[in-house]
């Protein structure tokens, strides 16, 4: 017995960037050069411009702008934006730090109690990503040869590195700016798409031979899940409407529900392919089954869409799980001429199932009601 889903909104309907069957990888491809190329140019104008500007007010040490705009100039207005706050916070950390210890005299003793304090105080302050950058100014403000007094040098240093900084975060939101939020939206929508797969290769193995593909889609699932945590990291530091940050968030945190409850279902699932139980489950099983596969590739079309409001037609999540529910008590009395483990097996399943179920159907809901947009009910899956 194989349990066949139902498919509505597939992945080919996603943006030619979220494609990843083997027919579309040119177009995927030719995204990401250029892509790549507009990340080249922005990268190049905004060290040009540092190193102009460095000249026009007469910077004595104008290159470590140019530095630091390649430096924290990311892929998108999120990343860079973190980047340059860990970076400015280590620079002003540093100069500090360096110029206090620098009056006690020549290093290296000073030198090293500059980096001890530096690194400890920025881990107390869960500033990690800025001790070594803290680590780097105070280096170059107390090894450096160059005349003059120190404080001068400290200011100059956090001066360089805000100019650096000014023309990075111009740069990134004026020129073709890329959002990390839209990335991760997409991505997002992406992860839905792949989670129902991976659901449906579970189900493979359900009364059936199991899935060749199995471990190679709970790896892809989990990178992808991986890289839009990233994201939403980035995503939170850019300005967006209402609603957004919300909304990723709370897709993000039902992803990874839903993928803990998948791998639950794939444990649920080993070893059932000579079980009979289940069978007479059916057809509600399989029903619920088709329903969440649906639900999946309806969630990735409503988050390409970032619309929620109405539920999807012909799927009634809540419904299914009444009508297993009710399979399940029909047949419980025949469960004696049946092995222990082959029983629990089933009741396993279907509890993992129902869970699933309900993970989907909150998800449209509460996302729904976060981003603003649950004028109607919101009552079926």
């Amino acid at each position: 017995m194989r349990l066949k889903a139902k498919k509505t909104w597939s992945q080919h309907q996603l943006s030619a960037k979220l494609r990843v069957e083997g027919g579309e990888s040119q177009g995927l491809l030719t995204f990401e050069r250029r892509r790549l190329l507009i990340d080249a140019a922005k990268t190049a104008l905004a060290a040009a411009l540092c190193w102009w500007l460095a000249l026009r007010f007469g910077l004595h040490d104008g290159y470590w702008g140019s530095i630091s705009a390649i430096i924290v100039l990311q892929s998108n207005v999120g990343a860079t934006v973190t980047a340059s706050r860990d970076r400015l916070l280590g620079t002003f950390m540093g100069a500090a730090f360096g110029f206090a210890c620098s009056v006690f005299g020549a290093p290296p003793w000073n030198y090293i109690l500059a980096l001890l304090l530096a690194i400890i105080v920025c881990g107390l302050l869960s500033l990690r990503n800025s001790s070594r950058l803290a680590a780097v100014t105070i280096t170059i403000i107390m090894l450096v040869s160059k005349s003059g007094p120190r404080w001068e040098l400290a200011l100059d240093r956090v001066g360089e590195v805000l100019l650096g900084i000014v023309v990075a975060l111009a740069v990134t939101t004026l020129v073709f700016p890329d959002r990390a939020r839209l990335w991760l939206r997409d991505g997002l929508a992406q992860e839905f798409l792949m989670l129902g797969g991976f659901f449906e290769a579970i189900l493979e193995g359900f009364r059936g031979a199991p899935s060749q593909n199995l471990a190679a889609l709970r790896e892809d699932v989990l990178a992808l899940l991986r890289g839009n945590s990233q994201l939403l990291e980035a995503a939170r530091n850019e300005p967006s409407g209402p609603g957004w940050r919300e909304g990723l968030s709370m897709l993000s945190q039902f992803g990874r529900s839903l993928y803990d409850a998948l791998v639950a279902l794939e444990l649920a699932v080993k070893d059932s392919h000579e079980d009979r139980f289940a069978q007479q489950l059916e057809p509600a099983l399989s029903h619920l089954a088709a329903d969440i596969r649906t639900g999946f590739n309806y969630l990735g079309g409503c988050i390409h869409k970032w619309r929620f409001r109405e539920p999807a037609q012909g799927i009634n999540l809540e419904q299914d799980i009444a009508d297993l529910e009710a399979r399940m008590d029909e047949v419980r009395h025949t469960g004696i001429g049946f092995s222990q483990a082959e029983l629990l097996r089933a009741y396993a399943v279907q509890l993992h199932l129902k869970q699933i179920a309900r993970l989907l159907r909150a998800t449209r809901i509460e996302t729904s009601s976060a981003v603003g947009d649950a004028g109607k009910a919101v009552d079926s899956a």
